[in-house]
């Protein structure tokens, strides 16, 4: 079944290609957008208690909704393809990094940031000299989460016509072809797995002063 499926691959190697690109560019646009997002939101949440239940909690709910539901709601105001499949992922990708940031920044010593005042930082030295980097790790770790449900998720783009791998995968299930559902799953898992992988090594070289 292997041999056939990576003959069907060489037969239709350009739609393959053209397919990773998709899949990759709705994936990083996503993992951007929601990390443009969640990370100020969460130094926010961390500053202002009486809010943060509410906002971690109300995004956590969003989360729970099925991305297919998200984009079947978002079809008949965003239309299909590109935009309402980034509009999904997107709120998909957003708790993880908005959770660990928040807690990142919970977790902070304050005797830390006292010591910084004494010494004469102002509140946006503070921010970007110490908490942000004493955070790190954990935000990094969000990401980490988001970037692997939202490469697995984005697969349901193809059913709004946003292409991906999820064309792969829905027409080997449609057609009952083992061989291009293969094609379609293990090119996801090893997106994942590239993703996991390069960014458990970004965050390895970004967080060794800690360990120094």
């Amino acid at each position: 079944m292997i041999n056939e499926s990576i003959a069907y691959l060489l037969l239709n190697i350009d739609k393959y290609y053209e397919a990773v690109i998709v899949h990759v560019e709705i994936s990083l646009a996503a993992i951007a957008v929601s990390f443009m997002i969640a990370v100020p939101l969460g130094i926010w949440c961390s500053k202002n208690g009486s809010v943060s239940y509410s906002v971690i909690n109300a995004f956590t709910i969003l989360r729970i909704i099925p991305s297919l539901a998200v984009l079947v709601i978002a079809m008949p105001i965003l239309g299909t393809g590109f935009v309402p499949a980034l509009f999904a992922l997107t709120l998909l990708a957003i708790p993880p990094i908005l959770i660990n940031t928040y807690s990142g920044f919970r977790n902070i010593d304050p005797s830390v940031l006292e010591c910084a005042a004494g010494m004469g930082m102002n509140t946006e030295k503070i921010l970007f000299g110490i908490e942000i980097p004493l955070a790190m790790p954990l935000i990094l770790t969000g990401l980490r989460t988001s970037a692997t449900e939202v490469i697995a998720s984005a697969t349901l783009a193809s059913y709004i016509g946003a292409g991906g791998l999820g064309d792969f995968i829905f027409t080997g299930i449609g057609m009952n072809d083992v061989r291009i559902l293969l094609i379609g799953g293990m090119s996801v898992a090893l997106l994942s797995v590239l993703t996991e992988v390069s960014l458990t090594a970004v965050q390895h070289m970004v967080t060794k002063y800690q360990r120094d």
